[in-house]
């Protein structure tokens, strides 16, 4: 089944360059119009790739969790 979740992680990768480069048009519209802060939609995009990379950290770690990798063991069932 990782492979199942390595699929989506892979797509989630490149929603998040996708993303990534929405925001840095943002950013460069924003600094040929002469703003002096980061427009909201900027940092609104950054945001949601940095949640978009999250998530893809966690699915990629799925599969060590369940082959005994690194885990603190809290959501074990009792």
């Amino acid at each position: 089944m990782s492979g199942r979740f390595d699929d989506i992680a892979d797509r989630l990768d490149a929603i998040a360059d996708e993303l990534a480069d929405t925001a840095l048009t943002e950013l460069s519209s924003a600094i040929r119009r002469g703003d002096q802060k980061r427009p909201a939609a900027e940092r609104s995009l950054t945001q949601a790739r940095r949640a978009i990379e999250k998530a893809t950290h966690l699915l990629r770690g799925i599969d060590s969790v369940n082959t005994g990798g690194a885990s603190d063991n809290s959501d074990q069932f009792d």
